[in-house]
This record gives structure tokens, sequence and C-alpha cells, in this order.
């Protein structure tokens, strides 16, 4: 199963160890309504993943349509490929999902101002 190389942590990286340019990329990929249908075909599949004729047959696709489809969701990174005799299983790759939607909000609330503490102790009395 090949893998996918991820560059050293640098002042780009953010804290889920994705860079903007790497999520940017995955969010892109996932831009599409038929990519977001196979991977969550892929997601619903678990763990154990679907070989490419039953997820073509699940989503009512064409094989060459699907198959730009995958290559694309590999490339991002978020679906890996293996091959089981004559068989391409596809996966999620929920560790790259996960990091995906981390990204989004690792910053969440950065921004709010905590409430100073002679304003929380007026409010208990």
């Amino acid at each position: 199963m090949e893998q996918n190389h991820r560059p050293d942590r640098s002042p780009e990286m953010h804290g889920n160890g994705l860079s903007g340019a790497e999520a940017a990329e995955a969010f892109a990929a996932l831009g599409s309504e038929v990519r977001l249908a196979i991977l969550r075909a892929l997601v619903r599949a678990g763990e154990a993943g679907l070989p490419v004729g039953a997820l073509q047959s699940r989503l009512a696709i064409a094989a060459s349509t699907l198959s730009h489809h995958l290559r694309a969701l590999v490339q991002a990174g978020v679906l890996e490929q293996t091959r089981d005799g004559r068989t391409l299983i596809c996966r999620a790759r929920y560790d790259r999902i996960q990091g995906l939607a981390a990204f989004l909000v690792s910053e969440c609330c950065a921004d709010l101002a905590p409430a100073p503490a002679e304003k929380r102790e007026e409010k208990r009395a």
C-alpha cells in the first residue's frame, strides 16, 4: 500500500499536522458532490472498505467517471486503495478526515477575549 509522504513540520503546519496547502488540496477534492458521495459511502462501509465494482454499483456512475474521482480523492489523501488479488479495495482514511476536521476547529474561538476576573466575581455576588 502506498503511503502519502508528509513534509516535516514547519511554521506553516497547524497543530494537527496539516499545512494550509495540504488542507486546501483535500478540501478542493471534496468540493464535488460525487466525491462527497464516494467518501460518505466508504465511511459507511467502515474499515473494510468497498471494492471499486461495489462502489460503482452503489453510486450508479460510469467506471471512467468513478476512476477519475477516486484518483483525485487518493491524491488528496482522504482515501486509499489496496489490491486483493484482482480486486481493488477503496477505504476511507479516517486519520486524514479527522485531521481535516481538526484543521477547521483548531483555532475555534481563539480571538475571543476571556472575561476579566473581576467581572466574573461581580456576577457571582
